[in-house]
C-alpha cells in the first residue's frame, strides 16, 4: 500500500495521464501511450519502495522446535482420573462433588455466600480440579461462564455448585463443562473440570460453594468438616 501510494505521488508529479479507464500495473502501458517512460518510472518506484519496506519490516514467525514442543507436553502433568467409589444415594444426603477440605458456608471468603443469601451449605477448598455429581438428579442450570452448576434431586433438594470466588470474571477461561441444562445425571458422574492453577494465577480463591439453595425447606443441615475424599457424605439435610 505504501509502495503504491509513493508511486502514485511520483505519477502525479510527472503529470501522467491515461487515454481510458482500465487495469493498471503492467497492463497500464496500453492506456498511457503518451507517458510510457514516465509510467515505467512510476512502476519502478512503487516496486522498489514496496520491496525495501517488506525486506526491512517483515519477519518470519518463530516455529517451535518439535523436540521442545514434545518436552513441554511431557513436562505438563495430566490430572489423573480419581477412582470413583460406589455410592448408593440416600434422601437428603449430599456427597462431596470435589475432593478437598470442607468448611462451613459461613467461612467462605465471600459475603454473599457466607451470609447465606443463596442458601446454607459448605465450602470446599479443592485439591483436584474436577466436579462430580453429588447425588442422582437433573442439571437445572449452567452458566455461560462455565463456573457454576445447579442440580436438583428427585426429592426436591436444589443445590448450587459454584467453583471459586468471583470466577465469573474469568469468562470461562480454565473451565470445561461436561453437562448441559436438562441432563439427568448419576452420583459420581463427572460434570466439570477446572484449572486450579489458572484460577489462582488470576488472583481468585478456588474455594467452591456447595449450597442448598432451598435450605429453608429443611430444619437444618449436618455438616462434616475437614478433609474429604470424593463422594464422602458431607451434608445431611434434616427434614
Amino acid at each position: 500500500m505504501i509502495g503504491g501510494a509513493v508511486g502514485a505521488a511520483v505519477g502525479s508529479m510527472l503529470g501522467i495521464g491515461a487515454t481510458a479507464y482500465g487495469v493498471t500495473g503492467l497492463f497500464g502501458f496500453l492506456i498511457t501511450t503518451n507517458f510510457i517512460w514516465q509510467y515505467a518510472i512510476m512502476l519502478v518506484v512503487s516496486f522498489v519502495v514496496a520491496f525495501v519496506l517488506s525486506w526491512i519490516m517483515y519477519k518470519d514467525k518463530p516455529k517451535a522446535a518439535p523436540e521442545a514442543a514434545a518436552a513441554d507436553a511431557k513436562a505438563a502433568p495430566e490430572a489423573k482420573e480419581p477412582q470413583i467409589p460406589t455410592v448408593k444415594c440416600e434422601k437428603g444426603k449430599i456427597y462431596a462433588p470435589i475432593k478437598g477440605n470442607v468448611i462451613p458456608s459461613a467461612k467462605i471468603p465471600d459475603e454473599t455466600f457466607a451470609a447465606g443469601v443463596l442458601g446454607e451449605g459448605i465450602g470446599i477448598e479443592p485439591v483436584l480440579g474436577m466436579v462430580f455429581a453429588p447425588f442422582d438428579g437433573e442439571i437445572s442450570s449452567t452458566t455461560e461462564t462455565k463456573h457454576a452448576i445447579g442440580i436438583s434431586s428427585p426429592d426436591g433438594m436444589e443445590l448450587l455448585i459454584h467453583v471459586g470466588i468471583n470466577t465469573v470474571a474469568m469468562n470461562g477461561d480454565g473451565f470445561n463443562l461436561l453437562c448441559a441444562e436438562g441432563d439427568t445425571v448419576k452420583v459420581g458422574q463427572k460434570l466439570m473440570t477446572f484449572d486450579i492453577d489458572k484460577i489462582k494465577a488470576a488472583g481468585y480463591s478456588t474455594t467452591t460453594a456447595v449450597l442448598v439453595t432451598n435450605s429453608d425447606d429443611y430444619s437444618g443441615l449436618d455438616i462434616k468438616e475437614g478433609a474429604c475424599e470424593l463422594l464422602d457424605c458431607v451434608v445431611t439435610c434434616k427434614a
